[in-house]
């Protein structure tokens, strides 16, 4: 029976599996969105919102910002952590992360999943791509109605000069 037994090893030894939880942490506050197995994603999900909620805090800083660079090595992540993201989640009371599933890797089978920070969603960049598009394709048209306009007022020509020859 598992009673009280908390965490998922990773088939790490202790300091191996503290290690991975925290570059798995710099990575996801530096890029707010990264691949992992699924096991590693749900660690990291507790790990990951202990800090934010530490880059909250109000009242006593300066510990916390000491709290959270016992894990966090660089200095800029954790600058990023307590300017910014600390303000994204300020009114919210918790769940600031996202796991969503891929499903199986390719090479092993192991189960896939993306871990991404609340309002760090993917945003496609349809509505760019349409603008390019139109204004892409918008160029040809008008290129085309140059030359029909090039072509239609050559015939014009000549038939006025036909015309002006005749009188």
């Amino acid at each position: 029976m598992r009673h009280r037994v908390a965490h998922r090893k990773l088939g790490r030894i202790t300091s191996h599996r503290t290690a991975l939880l925290r570059n798995l942490a710099t990575a996801l506050f530096e890029r707010e969105r990264i691949r992992t197995t699924l096991p590693k994603a749900k660690e990291l999900r507790p790990y990951a919102e202990r800090l934010i909620t530490l880059a909250k805090r109000e009242d006593d800083r300066l510990h916390a910002r000491r709290l959270v660079l016992r894990d966090i090595q660089d200095p800029a992540i954790v600058k990023k952590l307590f300017d910014s993201l600390g303000a994204r989640y300020a009114t919210r009371p918790g769940g600031y992360t996202r796991i969503l599933r891929l499903g199986p890797r390719k090479g092993d089978g192991a189960e896939m999943a993306i871990v991404e920070l609340l309002g760090s969603e993917y945003k496609p960049k349809g509505g760019d791509e349409k603008g390019k598009k139109e204004k892409a394709t918008g160029a040809p048209k008008a290129k085309a109605e140059k030359k029909d306009a090039k072509a239609k007022g050559g015939k014009k020509d000549k038939a006025a000069e036909k015309a002006k020859a005749a009188e």
